[in-house]
């Protein structure tokens, strides 16, 4: 079959694959949802899926599992071949089977391709009883890889000595500015793929960054795009979120350039820091 490459977008084979430790190949760049409304998911996913993106993560705490469900059912492209990605909120760590049975009917699927804790709160300290319950539904084949997002190397450390499954993914905030490069090594150490949530800073002042804008010029792309090329060439996965249409497609047009060792140092030696809420502390 020749596959012709559409003016819309880049063609699927573009985006590079990368495998989980259960051998279950993710696109390493997909779309993401946070802060998309309800009543706009649907239409931003079909935009997505348009423009060939095969990874949408979302959650139940984003609200739009339904939209997201729907924009995949009437995409018109293989169930097998979007991977879907969505999260057990902080209240359901003690119900995580049933929350996840909740999740799947939003989203009108047989299974998820990834299903995550979102926070480990520490403080309710019940996120291994939930890893658990995640390996359960990993063995009835209706998710086919858990893991976790917002996990510091204690939390981990905890999982891998009281649970039988390895985590998948790790999905952390990691942006140039707070690169974590500690918990990524980590990651790395036991097979477990970092996930970059906001790659771009959630746009705080990283894009006007006169040293990002140099570069970007270097290399003749926008800043979010050189953004996103350090993301790619660091080895995480990075699903941006934007409603935009141009920006969906210009966000998957990163695969054609490379970033010097330079720059990336540059890059990820830029000032910044956390931006969203500790792990350690956050308690919503």
């Amino acid at each position: 079959m020749i596959l012709k490459r559409s003016m819309e977008g880049p063609l699927m084979s573009d985006v590079p694959h990368l495998t989980l430790n259960n051998g279950v190949q993710i696109p390493q760049l997909g779309f993401g949802v946070w802060q998309v409304p309800p009543d706009q998911a649907a239409e931003s996913v079909r935009l997505a899926l348009d423009a060939g993106y095969r990874h949408i993560d979302t959650a139940a705490a984003y609200g739009n599992e339904e939209g997201v469900g729907q924009a995949i059912r009437d995409s018109g492209v293989a169930r097998e071949d979007v991977f879907v990605t969505t999260k057990l909120w902080n209240a359901d760590h003690g119900r995580a089977g049933e929350a996840f049975d909740v999740s799947l009917r939003k989203l009108g699927l047989d299974y998820v391709d990834l299903y995550l804790i979102h926070w480990p709160r520490p403080d309710q300290d019940r996120y291994v009883e939930a890893y658990r319950a995640m390996e359960k539904k990993l063995s009835e084949g209706r998710a086919r890889a858990i893991g976790v997002s917002n996990f510091h190397q204690p939390h981990l450390e905890k999982l891998l000595e009281n649970t039988d499954v390895v985590p998948a993914v790790n999905q952390i905030e990691l942006h140039p500015g707070f690169p974590q490069e500690e918990l990524r090594a980590f990651n790395a150490q036991h097979g477990i793929l970092t996930e970059a949530w906001s790659p771009l800073g959630q746009g705080k002042g990283l894009l006007e960054d006169p040293q990002l804008t140099k570069i970007a010029g270097e290399v003749g792309r926008t800043p979010a795009q050189t953004v996103l090329r350090w993301h790619i060439q660091l080895g995480n996965i990075v699903f941006p979120k934007s409603v935009t249409p141009s920006r969906i497609r210009e966000n998957l047009e990163v695969f054609d350039f490379e970033l010097t060792d330079d720059q990336m140092a540059a890059i990820s030696a830029l000032p910044g820091g956390r931006i969203g809420a500790n792990p350690e502390t956050a308690t919503f």
